[in-house]
């Protein structure tokens, strides 16, 4: 079984280690008869970002899937803090665990307001709202700069300001357990490393996140734990100076490349090479 977090776990009372936030046990999935992830066993520990990397088709998509519920299981089990995922109601699930899937699609006209607000609902008993509830949006939205944003429908956005809504409205969902699904893809350098600084500030608080990211230099400097996929399964799990090195860069990715030091943190930096050396 694949560890996806290498921090000592804290014992529990009974002497044994802390229950894993998310399991998953011969997970095989995919779409109608197509199998894309096949077999995979792991294990997400409590704490830390855990970055899921590799080639395009690999697998890190429907495998985000599987964990969440959105991609329907062919075999296997996924166990949310110890239960069987399968057999939760809805909106206990919403309640642990926070999707944002790569393409999201909002109803034609909601506004930015209305968006992120959605994400209380888990939490909400009844149809009005608290007051408390209020203050948790107006958060998620400042935290993801687009409080100027409210009342613009979110179709009418830029690519990067419609993906800062769908994080803030994630965030606004406050669960223990927040999975992301390449949440930088389409935004600038600038609005890249706020989110990035964003999710370090969330597992300070507390929160569990798992992200699939596609740059490599990204995964290395903010995750605790790198997950390189190929073809559907595991090629390697661990920190990222274990994961990211020259070896697995052309395994996985058919691509050479020279990793050098990140003069910052120390972590492992990519640096690819060409067909012309360059």
């Amino acid at each position: 079984m694949t560890v996806l977090d290498e921090t000592p776990s804290a014992p529990s009372h009974a002497g044994r280690a802390e229950e894993p936030i998310l399991a998953a046990q011969g997970v095989r999935a995919g779409y109608a008869a197509k199998t894309i992830v096949s077999d995979l066993d792991l294990l997400v520990a409590r704490g830390g970002i855990t970055a899921l990397i590799g080639p395009n088709a690999s697998g890190k998509s429907t495998l985000l899937g599987a964990l969440s519920r959105l991609v329907p299981l062919q075999a296997g089990s996924v166990l949310l803090d110890g239960a069987d995922i399968h057999a939760m109601p809805t909106r206990e699930v919403a309640r642990r665990l926070g999707i944002l899937p790569q393409s999201p699609v909002a109803p034609e006209g909601i506004t930015v307001a209305e968006l992120v607000r959605r994400g209380r609902h888990p939490h909400r008993r009844f149809a009005s709202t608290r007051a408390s509830d209020d203050l948790i949006v107006a958060r998620a939205l400042l935290r993801t700069g687009v409080a100027d944003l409210v009342d613009r429908p979110v179709d009418t956005l830029s690519g990067g300001q419609r993906q800062r809504a769908w994080i803030a409205m994630a965030l606004a969902q406050e669960t223990p357990l927040l999975l992301l699904d390449e949440p930088t893809s389409a935004l600038d350098i600038a609005h890249q490393v706020e989110v990035l600084d964003l999710l370090v500030d969330l597992v300070a608080e507390g929160t569990t996140v798992v992200v699939v990211l596609h740059d490599l230099a990204h995964a290395a400097r903010y995750a605790s734990t790198v997950v390189a996929l190929r073809d559907g399964t595991i090629v390697a799990a661990g920190p990222p100076a274990d994961v990211i090195t020259a070896d697995l860069v052309a395994e996985v990715f058919g691509v050479q490349a020279r990793i050098i030091a990140d003069p910052d943190t120390g972590a492992p930096l990519v640096l690819p090479r060409g067909r012309h050396g360059m």
